[in-house]
């Protein structure tokens, strides 16, 4: 199994949410985050004053999945939250060792 951690531009998490469920995947896990990376914040101005906002909001998807579908879900993500603008995000893979469904006990990739 892998999960599969991306963060994206917030604008297009339902896209990639309509991409990932066209291929097959059961459910992700979202989250409201503040970072940055290469676009280093931007500045805003708000009633006449210019100030620097140095984390820019993204969200963050956490999605686990077997690893026959692994390179699949990376390709769907790229493809939907792309904008070919600094800031689209980062992808990362890593391996899982279990999984558990709390429900009903089922582990492996069975719990997903």
């Amino acid at each position: 199994m892998k999960l599969i951690i991306a963060a994206i531009k917030p604008f297009k998490l339902e896209e990639v949410r309509e991409a990932l469920t066209g291929i097959g995947v059961r459910g992700m896990m979202v989250t409201e985050i503040k970072g940055f990376g290469a676009q280093s914040g931007h500045t805003e101005i708000y009633r006449g004053a210019e100030y620097a906002v140095n984390f820019v909001p993204k969200v963050k998807l956490e999605i686990v999945v077997a690893d026959n579908l692994a390179d699949e879900v990376v390709e769907t993500i790229l493809k939907a939250a792309k904008t070919d603008k600094i800031g689209d995000g980062k992808i990362f893979v890593l391996d899982v060792n279990q999984a558990v469904r709390v429900r009903t006990g089922e582990a492996g990739d069975e719990a997903l």
